[in-house]
């Protein structure tokens, strides 16, 4: 049994300014939180949208959480993906950095089996002030014909015969000047060049240059590559090897030097020409089998400096053939070739072989040196390097 008062407990009393707080707060709540009548502009915009949505026709991204959904499945299946991948990927990264050489083909070129790479020259358009400077001492190799040789960085072949802008000399029209360089390139390439000439034969294009009107020259040109001899050696104007004794190791020559020109005499246009080769040789018997089997790998270089001086006068003024060159001058300093022996060919002398041909009597002599103009001292000297 319970028992239960009738009298009612005593209220508390609250402060007038504490109850008239509380009734403000509830009359702001309530305006607050009471549904308010949309506006004219309002009720416009749901009414268009609800037609358009009877029709069938969406505004441009409207009701897009489904292919937001999809987008953020997609974006987590690649987080997924990359959590799998990318742990083996970053692994991998790692022991690359440590070790690029596990790289197949050397992408870095950090091989140190390799040579390392060396920055080209800039093509010579001055005569230089001093000697190239001196090498890291280096073995020319079959792989490597020109190592431990300023030529490393020269150009290869005809690409460093640079023909200069045409432009009007005299009375020789801008066209008649440009087809001269031309043919002064033709003559360096097919001289120099040419591996036909190389390997002994006629440099036909070369002897196409030369004009058959200037006395001699053509035909003493002709005649010294046909009855070679002192006195008339076809090496005056053109490169060549005995094929029987000598191959050229791969498939560059490098070159250097310039061509420049200027008005000359009798309405002509003056060519001026100093171009260094430097050819990689082998013995001839020695063959890229004998070196796979360990034979001998022995290589060295010839190296040879011509200087031309040619001319191509007003064909109008004179009687000349229009294009051909005159040879006004030829001069040639011949490197590691093998003193007093005329028969045509550059003979290269390897440090295993025994020497031929007269011992060299004259000054020692640094065949890269394109500081100064050749020198004569009517002997026949060393060089300092090849």
């Amino acid at each position: 049994m319970f028992l239960v008062s009738d009298k009612q407990p005593e209220q508390p009393s609250v402060p007038d300014d504490v109850w008239e707080r509380f009734a403000r707060d509830t009359e702001r709540d309530i305006r607050t939180s009471a549904p308010k009548e949309p506006s004219a502009r309002a009720r416009m915009v749901t009414e268009r949208l609800r037609q358009e949505e009877a029709r069938g026709a969406q505004p441009e991204g409207w009701r897009a959480a489904p292919a937001w959904r999809e987008t953020n499945g997609r974006a987590a299946r690649r987080r997924r993906l990359w959590a799998i991948i990318g742990v083996p990927l970053a692994a991998a990264v790692a022991v690359v950095a440590m070790k690029p050489s596990l790289l197949p083909g050397d992408p870095f070129g950090m091989s140190s089996d390799g040579p390392t790479a060396a920055a080209a020259l800039p093509d010579e358009t001055a005569p230089p002030t001093a000697a190239p400077s001196s090498m890291a001492p280096d073995t020319p190799t079959l792989d490597r014909p020109f190592a431990g040789s300023p030529a490393e960085r020269w150009a290869d072949g005809a690409a460093g015969i640079v023909v200069p802008e045409a432009k009007p000399v005299g009375s020789l029209t801008r066209a008649q000047v440009a087809t001269a360089l031309r043919q002064t390139k033709t003559l360096l390439v097919d001289a120099n060049l040419n591996p036909a000439t190389l390997r002994g034969e006629r440099p036909e294009a070369a002897l196409g240059t030369l004009d058959p009107k200037q006395p001699k020259m053509l035909d003493d040109a002709r005649s010294w590559l046909r009855e070679p001899g002192k006195g008339h050696d076809p090496l005056s104007l053109f490169s060549r090897f005995d094929p029987e004794e000598t191959r050229l190791v791969g498939d560059v020559v490098k070159t250097r030097g310039r061509m420049t020109f200027k008005a000359g005499e009798h309405a002509s246009v003056a060519i001026h020409v100093d171009y260094t080769f430097v050819y990689p040789v082998a013995p001839a018997d020695q063959s890229s089998d004998q070196a796979s089997d360990g034979g001998s790998t022995e290589v060295t270089r010839t190296i040879v400096r011509r200087v031309l001086d040619l001319e191509v006068s007003d064909p109008t003024k004179y009687r000349v053939t229009p294009g051909k060159l005159a040879v006004a001058r030829y001069d040639e300093n011949l490197a590691n070739s093998a003193c007093a022996v005329y028969d045509g060919f550059l003979h290269p002398h390897f440090p295993s072989a025994a020497p031929t041909g007269a011992a060299p009597t004259g000054p020692t002599t640094d065949p890269y040196d394109r500081s100064r103009d050749i020198q004569h001292s009517g002997t026949c000297g060393t060089v300092s390097r090849t």
